[in-house]
């Protein structure tokens, strides 16, 4: 088992670029980071390692959103963070960036680690291929959000009228988020 140390983890000396090359899923595999409350890696198993061009002592203690890609939406990101801070558990197709440059799609399934008394001590999350059709059904959606983000002049703006937009088209589509990535696991 891949654990965290007290010791920060070592930074990445430069801002990845993403380089448009798609890193495949290998087959049968499976992604598994643990993180603490913050979001900082305590557990990396080698696949997350190998997909994420990121050495151990890079990702133990590093922030999960290292491997955030620019093309996700922050409302995205910041749905997730609502629902496992308030215990329940996300499924949410997600593009992240390898420290290479290159990307790889993932349906990530995140849920909560508790002690025996039920506190939440962080975060469990493990990630397959994304099924035929679901990343096809979510582009144009986290496109609609990134251009909503990236229109306004603050961030803070940007992420408010992002999230409002993402709660009126799953409105439209009489949905909820975790309804639509639920019926986008389906294979």
């Amino acid at each position: 088992m891949i654990a965290v140390s007290d010791t920060p983890a070592p930074r990445l000396e430069r801002r990845v670029a993403p380089t448009g090359i798609e890193r495949a899923f290998p087959p049968g595999a499976l992604i598994v980071t643990k993180t603490d409350l913050k979001g900082r890696i305590t557990y990396a198993n080698p696949t997350f390692l190998r997909m994420a061009a990121l050495s151990e002592s890079q990702a133990l203690g590093a922030p999960h959103s290292i491997i955030r890609h620019p093309d996700m939406p922050r409302a995205v990101f910041a749905h997730l963070w609502e629902e496992i801070e308030a215990g329940r558990e996300v499924f949410a197709v997600v593009n992240n960036l390898a420290a290479d440059g290159a990307h790889y799609w993932v349906l990530a399934h995140v849920t909560p680690s508790r002690d025996a008394s039920g506190r939440i001590l962080g975060y469990h999350s493990n990630r397959r291929p994304v099924p035929a059709g679901a990343r096809a059904a979510v582009e144009p959606l986290y496109a609609e959000l990134r251009a909503i983000e990236r229109a306004h002049p603050s961030r803070r703006a940007g992420l408010a009228a992002s999230r409002a937009a993402l709660a009126t088209r799953l409105a439209e589509m009489g949905t909820t988020y975790g309804a639509l990535m639920a019926a986008l696991a389906r294979p």
